[in-house]
Order: C-alpha cells, then structure tokens, then sequence
C-alpha cells in the first residue's frame, strides 16, 4: 500500500516538475525575447535624443553665428564652435547607432552632407568675421538669408525621426506581445500545478492516516525504549562526572609540576655560580645567566651542545701520556663533588 503510494505520489510531483521545467524554458525565452525588445527600444529611443541634440546643436550653432557677427564677442565665438562640434560628435554617434537600420542609414547619408555643408559655412562666415572682412560676411549671410539649407536640414531631421518613432512603436507593440504570452503560459503552468499538488495534498493525507495506525502500534515500544533511554543516559551521566574529576586532578597535576618547574629554573638563574644542567648523553640542556656572562655565548647557543664544548679538562701534572677518564662522568656516576 506504501510502495503504491509513493510511486503515485513520485508520478504526480515528475509531472509538476515537468510542467515547472517547461514554464521556466518558456519564461526564459520570452525574458531574452523581453530583453532584446528592450534593448532595441532603449536602442530607438537614444537614436531620437540624438537626433534631437543634433537638431538642437546646429540651431543653437547659427543663432550663435548671428550673434557673433553682429557683436564680435569672443565668448560667442566659442559657443558657435561648440555647437558646430556638438552637431559633427551627435551626427557620428547617431550614424554608429544606426548601423544596423538600413532605412535609418539611407536617411542618414542623405543628411550628413547637408550638416557637413552647414558646418563649413559657418567656419567661412567665422574666418570671415575674424578677419573683419564685413564684405564677404554679409554676402554670405544674404546668400543664406532663405534659409534653404536649415530646412533641408530640418526635413530630412524630421524624416529620420518618424522613421524612428514608427519603429519605436513597432518594438513597443512587439514588447507588449511578448509579455503577455508570458503571462498566459506563467498562468497555465500555476493552476496545472495546482491541481497536480491538489492531487499530491489527497495521497499524502491519505498515506497519513494509514501511518497513524502504525504510529500507535509503536507507541508501547517507544516507552519503554524510552525507560531504556533513561538509564542509560543516567549512566553515561555517571560516567561522565567521574571523567571531569579525574581531568580536574590530572589538570592540577600538571599546573604543580609547571610551577615546580618555575621555580626551580628561579633558583637556577639566581646562583650567582656557574650552572649547566646536563642530560644523560652530557649534552647541556639549561644554563644561568653567569655561564652566559662568563663565555660570551647565548643560551640558543650552548643548549644540545655537549659539555666539552664549554669546559676544558687539563691533564694531571704525573703521567700526561697516560690515557685520562672523564672525571666528569665519573663524579657524576659516583655521585660527589668535582671541582
């Protein structure tokens, strides 16, 4: 009963995941379509600011030109040339964002030899003005006086920026679209997994109560399993306190050994005699301070040295030939004084 539970249950939560699985491959694609509808109208929409600078750029460029004429003033003199540059830079980055749009691209040769015509006019009209030659300035500010090549100029700005503007509105309808086919298939994966958990939601319940047969059948068990439980915690409780006291002892054990040991290197170094403590193999383990004083050398550099190396043992005055024993070695196995 168990096992037909599980495998159903196990058949309907595959379905939900399947059914999730294709919501999120569906999701996933008409977010990317979203993602590059947006780009492409962030992209549409810079195209129209620029176009917009560019208007702007160039008729603030033949307001300042005027300007210049009729004062003179430097400081109008760079503004017109800051607004010639500005137009040149908005026309250059508008031919960059169109390069992928052929329409927008035909549109934009057609108006760049215009906006390049304009920008050399203004430059003769300034070199002119400079030079105070008033002659040549007010013939080719009459030449112009129809303004031809400002509407020129105009009507081929405005015919970039309906183009624009319909593909703008093209992409935004493309947009629209494409959001609400992802909110239908967002829509129809929920209520199909809601039904499906439904489903899981009645074999559960269903397994559960069979399963709170069972747990009464266990409860006497667990009883005494939990009597068991108890005593042996009490045990383990017993034991445990026996093991923090003889922890606590050999703790203490080893803080009197240490302090021991303190003290007796306190002794060492307050003889004012030399002291070099030996190991078994006559290798110097600890010095005071006035063996230090006396040689020279640091204890890093005596201790595991052997004793010869600090002390030298003269020969008796009778029989120097004779071989000599250690009487270090020796008095320390017969344990008395050498001096």
């Amino acid at each position: 009963m168990q096992d037909q539970t599980f495998r159903r249950i196990s058949i309907l939560f595959l379905l939900i995941a399947a059914v999730l699985l294709g919501i999120a491959i569906e999701a996933v694609r008409s977010v990317n379509r979203s993602v590059t509808t947006s780009d492409w109208v962030n992209h549409t929409h810079s195209s129209i600011l620029e176009i917009e600078a560019l208007r702007s750029a160039l008729f603030m460029g033949d307001g300042a030109l005027h300007t210049y004429v009729l004062t003179g003033d430097t400081r109008d003199l760079a503004a017109c040339r800051a607004d010639i540059e500005d137009a040149n830079a908005h026309l250059e980055i508008l031919k960059a964002l169109t390069r992928q749009e052929s329409a927008q691209q035909r549109a934009i040769v057609e108006l760049e030899p215009l906006v390049v015509q304009r920008s050399r006019f203004a430059e003769g009209v300034l070199t002119a003005r400079n030079a105070d030659d008033m002659t040549t300035v007010r013939a080719m500010l009459a030449a112009d006086a129809g303004g031809t090549a400002l509407r020129d100029i105009q009507r081929n700005i405005e015919k970039l920026k309906n183009d624009e503007l319909a593909l703008l509105t093209e992409r935004d309808s493309a947009s629209y679209l494409q959001a609400q086919t992802t909110r239908w298939t967002v829509w129809t994966g929920v209520v199909l997994d809601v039904i499906l958990l439904g489903g899981v939601a009645w074999l559960v319940r269903d397994d559960l109560s069979a399963r709170s047969r069972a747990a009464a059948v266990l409860d006497e068990a667990n009883e005494k399993l939990e009597s068991r439980v108890q005593e042996r915690t009490a045990q383990l409780a017993a034991a445990n306190t026996a093991l923090s006291a003889e922890n606590l002892e050999r703790q203490w054990s080893n803080q009197g050994l240490e302090h021991q040991l303190r003290y007796n290197q306190l002794i060492v170094d307050s003889i004012s005699d030399l002291v070099l403590v030996l190991t078994k193999a006559m290798n110097i383990s600890r010095v005071n301070p006035a063996v230090v004083h006396l040689t020279g050398l640091e204890p890093a550099e005596l201790v595991n040295q052997p004793l010869s190396c600090v002390v030298r043992l003269a020969a008796p005055e009778a029989g120097a030939d004779a071989p000599m024993l250690d009487p270090i070695s020796q008095a320390l196995k017969d344990g008395r004084d050498l001096r």
